[in-house]
């Protein structure tokens, strides 16, 4: 089992010491990093410093001596912002850090994206996201998109203040196979287990996996609403989308 001390870069392994406080996420991100090399861990500590400077320079450098963009994008871009998902998740950090770590990202996956498309490589799934209706926060579910999108995922985003119609035209449409709504206000919670009864109702609920997520839900209430999932933070949202693609392999 690695150990933090296998962590070249000393930045990580502050961040993980002061702002990681659940011992399975602390020991999943000890193997993730672990597991990294140290260019990779340090293009994973200037995204989480909000730094895009430096994340457009390493990745640029990176591809240049060779090293493949999807190693950059796992083991750089995407475990960095799941360290910033978890900030923000426990409100160590706030919007405006969020937005620069995104910021940052982007510099990073303005680099990987053509090479990805040139490659020819498929997307995996498709992935309705939306915040649910009468909320009108969308700092977390744009963490997940750009997470999953990352993940190779093709993500249909239908902003903030969904509908249940909207949720349910958009699976139709894009012939999804999974969707995901958020909510940051408790008093719009309950909306997503009308959007669920909505899908129940006209008949489409076989036809979609759905997951849950945001600062107040709890995988009790997903349970209760009758969500096929619960995701704590971007990371688990990437993780659930691949499992609920497995489910869906295997039916056939």
């Amino acid at each position: 089992m690695a150990s933090i001390s296998d962590i070249t870069n000393e930045f990580i392994r502050e961040e993980i010491e002061e702002y990681l406080e659940r011992p399975e996420e602390i020991e999943r991100f000890i193997e993730l990093f672990s597991a990294a090399s140290p260019k990779m861990q340090d293009i994973a500590a200037a995204l989480i410093d909000g730094d895009h400077h430096t994340v457009d320079e390493l990745t640029e450098d990176s591809l240049a001596e060779g090293i493949e963009a999807l190693e950059i994008m796992d083991d750089g871009l995407i475990i960095g912002m799941g360290i910033v998902g978890i900030k923000f998740r426990e409100n160590f950090i706030f919007v405006p850090e969020v937005l620069a770590c995104a910021r940052a990202m982007k510099a990073g996956m303005n680099h990987i994206e053509p090479i990805l498309s040139e490659s020819g490589i498929d997307p995996i799934g498709t992935v309705i996201m939306g915040t649910v209706k009468g909320d009108l926060h969308d700092i977390g579910k744009n963490l997940c998109i750009m997470m999953l999108r990352g993940a190779g995922f093709v993500v249909h985003d239908l902003g903030v203040d969904t509908s249940e119609d909207e949720f349910m035209d958009a699976v139709e449409e894009f012939e999804a196979p999974i969707l995901g709504m958020s909510a940051l206000l408790t008093t719009t919670m309950p909306n997503m287990g009308k959007t669920i009864d909505a899908f129940i109702d006209e008949d489409l609920r076989e036809d979609v996996k759905i997951m849950v997520g945001g600062a107040p839900v709890t995988q009790t209430f997903a349970d209760d609403m009758g969500a096929d999932g619960y995701g704590k933070d971007a990371l688990e949202c990437v993780s659930l989308a691949k499992e609920f693609l497995q489910e869906t392999d295997d039916d056939w």
